[in-house]
């Protein structure tokens, strides 16, 4: 049990009276003077209150300690409270009560709440600024040190309060949406690089490493660079691929039209071209529809040109057999449609031509080629004319058999088929009668045609108006022939008449006959022209006419055939002769029947 003060000073007094009388009685015994005594006791006072001083600063700069410490910790108190930004936590009076042992008791556990509050604080602080740190970092391209990361925290640790906190994390949140954002960007332009070099068949991870390491794989622990280095360097990089794409593109679409041409030329077999089948597949094609794997890669044109350049060197000793066959194609295109070739390109001259070398095979070959396209779209404008005149030589035909027909004298017998060919006689009597009109209206037509296209419409090296006019004068002059034919021979019938009432005589059987022979074509009423051509009637006495059409009077075809074994539209030559000849002979006929007795 520790003594009070006033105990202490009791028991100070006792020992202190004890002592001096113990002194006196020693003094005593030694004899001293009072003067040495008096000294003694003097220097003893002194002495002691030296000591009693020396305990008074003590005592007083212990408590100056204490108010310094006391009021260290009020301020350091009020600073944490202040940089914590919390200051409902601890309100500190305007005085504190007790001494300063009981004041500082108080403050103290108060001091180290606040300190572990802050050492905690700056915790989150140092561990949100390490984030935006390393996110700005990666953003920006670079990475900053730990210790420099802390410095900088424990540099700037005045405001620790919640507000600036919820700063950093906002701001924190809008680096990790732009880090988000870069990311799924980066993502997004490796995935085409990686779908254009696929394309391309170009090496994937070699292209993205160029731009940055940690493109193609990240190690563990470390993620993909999202600066705006990077980022400009995949833009970059894909720009590139894409201009090298739609050039590959271009390159393959050129050389697969080459390669069609050529295989079309020189009628190159399917499995052949199999093996070029992913170079004109994409003929046409846009730039973002070639998406298969390697098909713009580098060995498939390498090989396409290749090709190109074997197929090229073919072309060259194979352009003659080339062209005879595109001359033959417009040749045939031509005979179909009644037209005539040009002849400037005819495998004679075309061949002596590639011979000296005076014209270019391919450029000779692309002039045969627009002949045919032109060839065709003349086929097209003139089908509606060349359909007429199809139905108009077909009535012909009609009309030539029906003519042929009603000259047979047994047509109307009970042989076989007859019954058929008396059908057939009226069908072509009502398709004769058509023929004017027809006629008529393919004239219109092609006056039209030639109005429109500015030329002439040819048919088989002639013209077509000068046919149709040829024809209908022929027409003419073969109704006004049946019309003096009929009238002599009633003229005739009526002499025999008269002569077999003077003399009582009939003409001879043998001589009707020949009569009959002459006039008639065929015994079984049955005709099939060998060639379809146009026919004016046939010959009214002796046989068929010689029907071909003449142009200025000129006949430009033999019997209605063409030198290629096509059949035309005929007009009669010589009906005219025919006639005369007709005269002459009858009367002779009937002189002969005069004079037999």
């Amino acid at each position: 049990m520790v003594p009070s003060a006033g105990e202490l000073s009791v028991r100070m007094d006792t020992t202190c009276s004890s002592l001096l009388r113990e002194l006196q009685h020693i003094w005593d015994e030694i004899g001293e003077s009072d003067v040495e005594r008096d000294k003694m006791l003097l220097e003893l006072e002194k002495e002691c209150l030296e000591v009693y001083c020396r305990k008074v600063d003590q005592a007083s700069h212990a408590r100056a300690r204490l108010h310094q410490s006391l009021a260290d910790k009020e301020a350091e108190l009020a600073f944490l409270i202040a940089s914590i930004g919390d200051r409902n936590l601890h309100s500190q009076p305007e005085k504190r009560s007790g001494t300063l042992k009981e004041q500082l008791a108080i403050i103290t556990p108060q001091l180290e709440e606040l300190r572990l509050r802050k050492e905690e604080r700056i915790k989150q602080f140092t561990e949100v600024k390490g984030q935006i740190q390393k996110i700005s970092g990666e953003i920006s391209g670079y990475s900053q040190r730990n210790d420099v990361l802390l410095n900088s925290i424990n540099g700037e640790d005045d405001d620790l309060s919640l507000r600036k906190l919820d700063e950093y994390h906002a701001h924190l949140q809008a680096l990790q949406k732009e880090k988000s954002d870069r990311l799924h960007k980066v993502l997004e332009y490796v995935n085409e690089v990686h779908r254009l070099c696929a394309v391309l068949g170009m090496d994937f991870w070699k292209t993205v490493s160029e731009v940055h390491p940690s493109l193609p794989e990240s190690a563990p622990g470390q993620t993909k660079n999202i600066s705006n280095k990077t980022l400009e360097g995949l833009s970059q990089t894909i720009q590139t691929l894409k201009n090298e794409k739609k050039l590959r593109i271009q390159k393959l679409q050129d050389l697969g039209t080459s390669l069609v041409e050529l295989w079309n030329l020189m009628d190159t077999s399917m499995e052949e071209r199999e093996r070029y089948r992913n170079v004109v597949c994409n003929l046409g094609a846009l730039d973002n529809e070639v998406t298969s794997a390697g098909s713009l890669a580098l060995d498939i044109i390498d090989e396409a040109e290749v090709e190109v350049e074997r197929l090229n060197l073919l072309k060259a000793s194979k352009m003659k057999e080339l062209v005879l066959k595109k001359w033959i194609e417009l040749v045939e295109i031509c005979r179909r449609a009644h037209m005539e070739p040009d002849a400037s390109t005819a495998p004679e001259k075309s061949n002596a031509l590639i011979d000296a070398g005076m014209v270019d095979p391919s450029e000779l070959l692309a002039n045969i080629e627009s002949q045919i396209l032109k060839a065709k779209e003349d086929v097209v404008s003139r089908k509606e004319i060349m359909d007429r005149i199809e139905k108009w030589l077909a009535a012909c035909e009609e009309e030539s058999w029906l003519e042929d027909y009603n000259r047979d004298e047994n047509r109307y017998s009970a042989s076989k088929g007859a019954h058929i060919n008396l059908k057939r006689a009226e069908r072509a009597r009502v398709t004769v009668t058509k023929i004017p009109a027809l006629v008529e209206n393919l004239k219109a037509k092609t006056r039209a045609w030639e109005e429109e296209k500015g030329m002439p419409f040819v048919y088989d090296g002639v013209r077509l108006l000068a046919m149709l006019e040829e024809y209908t004068f022929a027409r003419q002059e073969r109704e006004e022939q049946k019309k003096r034919f009929r009238d002599q021979k009633r003229l005739q019938e009526q002499f025999l008449t008269e002569q077999e009432a003077l003399f009582g005589s009939k003409p001879s059987p043998n001589k009707n006959h020949s009569i009959k022979r002459v006039q008639g074509l065929r015994a079984n009423g049955s005709t099939t022209p060998t060639n379809r051509r146009l026919s004016m009637g046939g010959a009214m006495i002796s046989g068929n006419f010689d029907l071909t059409p003449r142009v200025n009077g000129i006949t430009p075809r033999h019997n209605g055939i063409g030198k290629d074994g096509r059949r035309r539209p005929a007009a009669p030559l010589n009906y005219v002769a025919i006639c005369k000849e007709d005269t002459v002979s009858l009367p002779s006929v009937a002189g002969s029947e005069l004079g037999s007795p």
